[in-house]
């Protein structure tokens, strides 16, 4: 198989893929899914206490990526401002949790440097989302449990379906300059599995309205997808393969969870608009 570029599609290119990166891919995603649902299914406070550790790696990983020499101090009041939205979120106070983001993001501008101040800003931004927006989604007593479930599954078939549509059919590529191996095939084939598997997950739910989740489960696929060609064009900004090397496979946790982060906090908008902060799952879910 020397000399053949996975890249250009067909047969050939995904046996290709196959025998690089992908049994290392299949390994970390057999052991990070698991664990993720797992905690869901815990409970609200083991699930926040997850994903804000996952949200101090992810500010870590993009501070290490964009702050350059402004990284220590903008590092420090970064995690200071997380583990005290962890405290606020653990006590159900995601308005004084969004309040204190804020009051860090000011803090951290001050502390950066003029050319890279909307960088290290934008990352505890970023942070703050991937810890608060499943956080308060499974806040919800009723619908938590089901909405995580529902955009987990979205997000992972949206990937996994991507990956390989993409590698085994080729075709126009999604955004070369970005990210070069994306395809549009790719794209609709990884829609077309969040889209079933949303609706699959509603289905077992006992949801009734299976055309209004597969909307939002459409909406949420093309979020995931968003995400990930955003962290795509951060990385390739600052001339970087991988944001990190703590997931074999998968580069850093920012790489894992790119997709992730934007579809969870697309999915709360949802369900907020429609259940307010206080059941924002059942706003998700029930149509």
């Amino acid at each position: 198989m020397a000399g053949v570029d996975p890249a250009n599609g067909g047969f050939a290119g995904l046996l290709a893929a196959c025998r690089s990166n992908l049994g290392l891919r299949i390994i970390s995603s057999l052991l990070l899914a698991p664990l993720a649902l797992a905690v869901a299914y815990a409970g609200a406070l083991p699930f926040a206490l997850f994903w804000s550790a996952a949200a101090l790696i992810v500010l870590w990983e993009w501070d290490t990526l964009v702050c350059a020499h402004d990284k220590q101090p903008v590092l420090i009041l970064g995690m200071v401002a997380l583990a005290g939205t962890t405290l606020l979120l653990a006590f159900d106070s995601p308005g004084m949790a969004a309040a204190l983001i804020i009051l860090g993001m000011f803090g951290v501008a001050a502390l950066s440097s003029r050319t890279r101040r909307a960088w290290c800003t934008l990352g505890l931004a970023y942070a703050a989302a991937l810890q608060m927006a499943p956080t308060i989604l499974r806040s919800d007593p009723a619908w938590g449990f089901t909405a995580v479930v529902f955009l987990f599954v979205i997000v992972w078939g949206t990937d996994i379906a991507a990956y390989f549509t993409g590698r085994a059919l080729g075709g126009p590529k999604l955004w070369s300059q970005i990210s070069p191996n994306k395809t549009w095939s790719g794209a609709v084939g990884g829609a077309a599995a969040g889209i079933v598997g949303g609706i699959a997950v509603a289905r077992y739910a006992g949801v009734s309205d299976l055309a209004a989740v597969g909307a939002v489960a459409f909406a949420l696929s093309v979020a995931a997808q968003a995400g990930d060609l955003a962290e795509s064009a951060v990385k390739r900004r600052f001339n970087a393969k991988d944001a990190g090397t703590l997931l074999p496979g998968h580069g850093g946790l920012m790489d894992r969870v790119d997709g992730f982060l934007v579809a969870a906090v697309v999915a709360l908008v949802i369900g907020a608009a429609r259940g307010g902060l206080g059941a924002p799952a059942r706003g998700l879910m029930v149509w």
